[in-house]
């Protein structure tokens, strides 16, 4: 089936917005219809659980959920019904389905887009999207097409979750795909442009924001920067299509995912181009793979890409997982719907592993890339660091890295006499592990546990685990450290110089926070 670009009609748009509203459309009336397994499933490309589901029933939920979740036809009275202000023709006008007709039997309405409610929660509080974007695999029943417009996966949902909540007053949003990221940028931003190669995935952009009732968005075509040639903007984000791509004839190309360029040199692009496109203060962020080549780790030809940016950049890399070439191959694959076990699987398979042979690959990080341009002076923070616990809380990442520039800069402009004049107190998520041999007084191991932000455990002695479990709001960290130096009967001005770079960490990373 042809993709088909959509009509993103104004007036249309809202109507049918207003038929999804009085439907009760939600992202938890689709999962409670047919229950908790049956949604995993369908994310999982199953739809059998789903139609379990869902059998007997024809309510507006369940023909909107087999209609624009699960891709299927649904006879052309119940599409009327659940949307009586669209209808079928409405619907056809917009791009989004047309009319089968099979003999003298009633017609069915055929979707030709996905239209799937979405859950969010931001600083703001919690809210719902209706997200159009073409059909997956499972609809079409095969490949996706090169030209495919993706909806909402699981890195669009990380890139989302990770945006800052600060208010700003221009976003870039580069690769804008469906344009979920344009929706979320604007929760924080009073304007917004999205661009795009793609003037389909530009009118699924405008059709999104439409449906979902947000203004100041504005869609240009075009790659990377070019669109916004000799602008600044306060905030950029992109989920750029990362993905690396043999460049060979015979191995597809989907727009949604491959940049067209080779190995990793997309993010290189972006990540040396970023900082002349960010206003002082500004901050971009983006999802990224990078490649380990011939002994050098990919963080550090990621810091070698922020270095050779004309606009000095802080920067703040957190590599999240890390495959080998054989895993990454499979992983995208699989991704564009070709089978395992098929002569056309095994032949893309050697094609992704001659192409990391040829460069040396031995391993590829996937992670999130922080720039920064300073407001004034030269860049103070260069932070690459892989993190591979699990998040406890996906949804508050935004706000903790907020958190965290927040207080880097104010200890940046702290020395040593600084910060042990400050006044602290523990973050209320934090825990203390600590870990005994049977029959023994003293613990061998002590932990401070973090349960909101990336989760981290630290290590701590006896010295920095009481100056924490002492950070009440109440006195300074410098004359903590003198009364456990004197308990410790310890050196106070060595055990200065040992504990405050400790506390600064644990100030960046959300453990202490500035009373």
């Amino acid at each position: 089936m042809d993709a088909v670009t959509p009509n993103p009609d104004p007036e249309l748009c809202r109507t049918l917005a207003e038929d999804l509203r009085d439907a009760g459309y939600t992202s938890e009336a689709v999962r409670s219809g047919w229950g908790a397994a049956a949604d995993d499933a369908v994310v999982r490309g199953l739809r059998g659980p789903a139609l379990r589901g869902l059998a007997g029933r024809d309510d507006a939920v369940a023909v909107l959920s087999r209609l624009f979740v699960l891709g299927m036809p649904q006879p052309a009275h119940h599409v009327e019904r659940a949307l009586p202000r669209t209808g079928v023709e409405g619907l056809g006008a917009l791009g989004l389905t047309e009319v089968v007709r099979a003999g003298d039997a009633d017609p069915d309405v055929r979707p030709l887009a996905l239209i799937r409610p979405q859950s969010f929660s931001d600083a703001r509080g919690d809210g719902e999207w209706w997200i159009a974007s073409d059909l997956d695999e499972a609809a079409l029943g095969g490949p996706l097409p090169e030209d495919h417009v993706l909806g909402v996966g699981g890195a669009s949902l990380t890139l989302a979750a990770i945006q800052l909540p600060t208010p700003v007053a221009r976003a870039l949003d580069v690769g804008t795909g469906c344009g979920i990221q344009s929706l979320r940028a604007r929760r924080a931003a009073s304007h917004a442009v999205a661009t795009d190669i793609s003037d389909r995935a530009l009118a699924y952009t405008r059709m999104n924001a439409l449906l979902n009732g947000v203004d100041g968005i504005e869609t240009r075509s075009g790659s990377l920067f070019e669109p916004v040639r000799g602008e600044v903007f306060d905030r950029i984000v992109s989920n750029p299509p990362f993905v690396i791509t043999p460049r060979r004839d015979d191995v597809p190309e989907y727009e949604y995912r491959d940049g067209g360029m080779v190995g990793d040199d997309l993010v290189a692009a972006f990540v040396r181009q970023a900082g002349e496109h960010l206003a002082p203060g500004g901050v971009a962020q983006l999802l990224a793979n990078w490649e380990s080549r011939d002994g050098t780790p990919g963080l550090d030809r990621v810091r070698a890409w922020v270095e050779a940016s004309a606009v000095p950049l802080d920067a703040w890399v957190v590599e999240r997982e890390s495959l080998d070439p054989l895993a990454y191959a499979e992983l995208w694959v699989r991704d564009g719907g070709t089978v395992p076990g098929t002569p056309a699987f095994a032949r893309l398979i050697d094609a992704w592993l001659d192409d990391f042979a040829a460069r040396g690959v031995t391993e590829i990080g996937f992670g999130y890339v922080l720039l920064r341009r300073p407001v004034e002076g030269v860049p103070t923070l260069a932070r690459y660091e892989s993190v591979a616990q699990a998040v406890p809380d996906q949804a508050g990442l935004g706000e903790h890295l907020a958190a965290a520039l927040a207080a880097h800069d104010r200890l940046s402009g702290l020395d040593d006499t600084g910060v042990a004049a400050s006044v602290f107190s523990v973050a209320p998520d934090v825990t203390e592990a600590r870990h005994h041999r049977p029959g023994e007084a003293d613990p061998t191991v002590i932990e401070l546990r973090q349960g909101g932000g990336f989760g981290r455990t630290f290590s701590v002695d006896p010295a920095l685990a009481a100056l924490v479990g002492a950070c009440d709001g109440d006195l300074p960290a410098g004359a903590l450290i003198d009364a456990i130096a004197e308990l410790l009967d310890a050196d106070a001005s060595a055990l200065r110089k040992e504990l405050l770079p400790r506390v600064r960490e644990l100030v960046f990373s959300g453990l202490l926070i500035f009373a």
